[in-house]
């Protein structure tokens, strides 16, 4: 299995501040990876480093099978880029704007598609850009990141501000322009029914490291809420290997619990409550009470696909 994306113990301090901490991302080549994190995770510090953008404390960066340090053009260009907000300039038409982007990729611009992207949208080529609504703008730049016909599209927060009928429209749009066979999307966004829709993949971020990586099926599956009833106060959960979470709700004792079994099921058991029920969660849910638990004790998802070779040298790796 090919790597889109391949990082290597990628690190990131601001001063004192650890925010990316040895990050090995591996996103296989044709795959919808949800790249997730509360805020302050370190989400968008390195999607910069991966795009060059930010300069990492120490580790490398393998984009399309080239190191990031020596990027040639001809793979930069394969590369495309959605910012957060959809920054486009408001004072230039929509074809004043497809002008001024596709002069960065004269060999590979697709102006068919992005006639037929803007045509399906109902966005002509005279409108201003600053009179267009967020969802126009959102697909306007979705379409100029599409043209080039780019191998590897990295998306930070793309639906970032838009309405329900705009997001919907967008991600119907992403699911469409993802068909082409081995294009990989890095995908991420603070909703998650978003990431739910369109991500074979996710990888989660918790204070900068990353502690999930699988597809986004295992995930849900894996993480379950536990309910047990009492005819009185609960007693205090003992504890259980892949517990996240456990707390009191009048006569309830409510746990979090990765990959529930048979010696969880004991120690439940072993409680004597009234009843007990295991359920699992939404991809929503799931995310939140992961990585709203104890920090050093959360239980780790890494089921990756084969690691790509490392051409790091010996000095690389002794200069941490």
């Amino acid at each position: 299995m090919t790597l889109a994306i391949a990082t290597d113990r990628l690190t990131k301090d601001y001063g004192a501040r650890r925010v990316v901490d040895g990050l090995n991302l591996r996103v296989p080549t044709g795959c919808v990876y949800g790249f997730l994190g509360r805020n302050g995770a370190g989400k968008s510090t390195t999607i910069k480093m991966l795009l060059g953008m930010v300069r990492p404390t120490f580790g490398r960066v393998e984009l399309l099978g080239h190191d990031l340090a020596a990027l040639p053009p001809s793979v930069r260009e394969r590369i495309a880029y959605l910012a957060e907000g959809q920054p486009l300039y408001g004072w230039m038409t929509v074809a004043e704007a497809s002008r001024f982007a596709r002069a960065f990729h004269p060999g590979r611009w697709d102006g068919r598609k992005l006639d037929q992207i803007l045509d399906h949208f109902e966005i002509p080529g005279r409108a201003k850009v600053r009179r267009l609504s967020n969802g126009q703008r959102a697909n306007v730049a979705l379409a100029l990141a599409i043209a080039p016909d780019p191998d590897l599209l990295i998306l930070d927060d793309p639906t970032l501000g838009l309405d329900t009928v705009a997001r919907h429209d967008f991600l119907l749009s992403l699911i469409h322009l993802v068909q082409r066979e081995g294009r990989t999307i890095l995908f991420s966004s603070h909703i998650l029914a978003d990431v739910e829709r369109v991500a074979d993949r996710i990888g989660v971020l918790v204070d900068g490291v990353l502690r999930v990586d699988c597809p986004t099926d295992r995930f849900k599956e894996a993480v379950s809420r536990v309910v047990l009833e009492f005819p009185g106060k609960p007693p205090a959960f003992p504890g259980c290997a892949g517990l996240v979470q456990a707390w009191e709700v009048g006569r309830r004792l409510e746990l979090v619990v990765v990959d529930f079994g048979d010696d969880q099921r004991r120690v439940v058991e072993s409680l004597a409550p009234l009843s007990w029920d295991a359920a699992s969660m939404s991809l929503e849910d799931a995310f939140v009470a992961y990585t709203r638990g104890p920090r050093r004790s959360l239980p780790v998802f890494d089921d990756g696909p084969p690691e790509a070779p490392s051409t790091a040298t010996s000095a690389d790796r002794g200069a941490a």
